[in-house]
């Protein structure tokens, strides 16, 4: 067996030692990150603090940008890196593809945190830097997928969500480099609809039924395998349509989703799954997805009988926030427990993240409604905040220790 390089910093060791530990460990800095940032911008707004120094982007664009591409997927390709070789029957992944993946998608993510304080070379040098470690990460994961005997309908459709996502982000480097500005509006609608839904709903398919049978009795697996088919469809019309400027009929695509997520909510039987809790949050999270599209199919239809768009942006934050945020928090701390020797539980500290986070949810979709909207986004971020810090505390320090069973990993 090849001996460590006595050279390496022994934290340089542990980090290298498994994809999830270096990349789950840059998402759980960039949740604190993206919102810390946010929520001062939003302040600046509300609250007329001048010296603030404003995005060379339109704050939202650049905020929809850093959290879609950014944040969220150094989870994805924290758990993909792991998990696409088990999956498809490999060898694991070297550490030098998976670090280089993390170090550069981290390191232009936070380039870009910089380049929004007025510094349009040092954003547009991140944004590089992040579609550099998207294609290093992209071209790995395709590596695993061709020399797979057997290729999974879930790791082809978690690669062309990414590929995807990889295809929106050089549309919005484009957009920094002088392009109009529908490039970055393709950029934030394919981060949306084209990277996270697909990714996210992948792996649920796969592993939802999946955990839930290996911890309950009398669990009836269902994964069927006309979902994905019949998933890209539908969300290829919502972009269509919606970079189309019709969303009067965005209900066409919107409503047969919501009854294709609703369908499986059901089908996995949430109501066999209460225990353990580590496992209900999964479910809990998914609830969120159906509910996510049902509002937008009704924001549609008011808009398609002649009324304004009464709800805003709640269907999106009860997408992003919900079910994005909620199924991060439930799946990345299975994983997080799974892989470092520790009981398969939720915990205090993640079960306290995972309930203040719904709270987040309501009042982000209340910020539509109110009066004050600016004071009540700036409430949702610091809610946020507050909801994460002890969740990204814990996890990092995880991270950042050897598994406490000895095991390697």
């Amino acid at each position: 067996m090849r001996q460590p390089d006595s050279s390496v910093p022994p934290l340089a060791v542990l980090l290298a030692a498994a994809p999830h530990r270096p990349l789950f460990l840059a998402g759980a800095l960039a949740v604190l990150t993206s919102m810390a940032w946010w929520a001062l911008e939003l302040a600046s707004l509300r609250f007329g603090w001048h010296g603030w120094p404003q995005p060379p982007v339109p704050p939202g664009w650049a905020h929809a940008m850093l959290t879609q591409y950014g944040m969220l997927p150094m989870f994805m390709f924290g758990f993909l890196l792991t998990t696409f070789p088990r999956w498809l029957n490999r060898p694991p992944i070297r550490p030098s593809r998976y670090l280089a993946v993390a170090g550069a998608v981290f390191a232009g993510y936070l380039l870009s945190h910089v380049g929004l304080l007025g510094l349009p070379w040092v954003l547009r040098l991140g944004f590089l830097l992040m579609l550099a470690g998207y294609l290093v990460g992209i071209a790995t994961l395709a590596g695993v997928l061709r020399a797979a005997e057997q290729r999974s309908q879930h790791a082809w459709s978690c690669l062309a969500g990414l590929c995807l996502g990889a295809i929106g982000l050089a549309a919005f480097v484009a957009f920094l480099f002088g392009a109009p500005a529908p490039w970055a509006r393709l950029a934030i609608k394919l981060g949306t609809f084209g990277l996270l839904v697909p990714v996210y709903f992948s792996v649920a398919h796969r592993m939802v039924a999946f955990f839930s049978g290996n911890a309950v009795r009398d669990y009836v697996v269902r994964r069927p395998p006309w979902s994905l088919p019949l998933l890209w469809p539908l969300l290829l019309a919502h972009l269509a349509l919606d970079l189309a400027h019709v969303p009067a009929w965005l209900w066409l695509a919107d409503a047969p989703l919501a009854a294709l997520f609703g369908w499986h909510a059901l089908a996995w039987q949430p109501w066999k799954a209460v225990r353990p809790g580590l496992l209900a949050v999964l479910h809990l999270a998914f609830a969120w997805l159906p509910i996510a599209f049902v509002l937008y199919a009704v924001q549609s239809l008011y808009l398609f009988a002649g009324h304004g768009p009464v709800l805003g942006l709640a269907p999106l934050h009860v997408l992003t926030i919900g079910y994005f945020g909620s199924m991060l928090v439930a799946m990345v701390t299975r994983v997080t427990q799974g892989h470092s020797g520790r009981p398969l539980q939720m915990g205090a500290v993640p079960w306290a993240c995972f309930a203040l986070l719904q709270g987040v949810v309501l009042l982000r979709a209340w910020a539509e409604l109110a009066r004050d909207s600016y004071l009540w986004l700036v409430v949702a971020a610091c809610g946020w905040l507050v909801a994460f810090l002890p969740w990204v505390l814990r996890s990092a320090r995880i991270y950042l220790t050897p598994r406490l069973d000895g095991r390697p990993g």
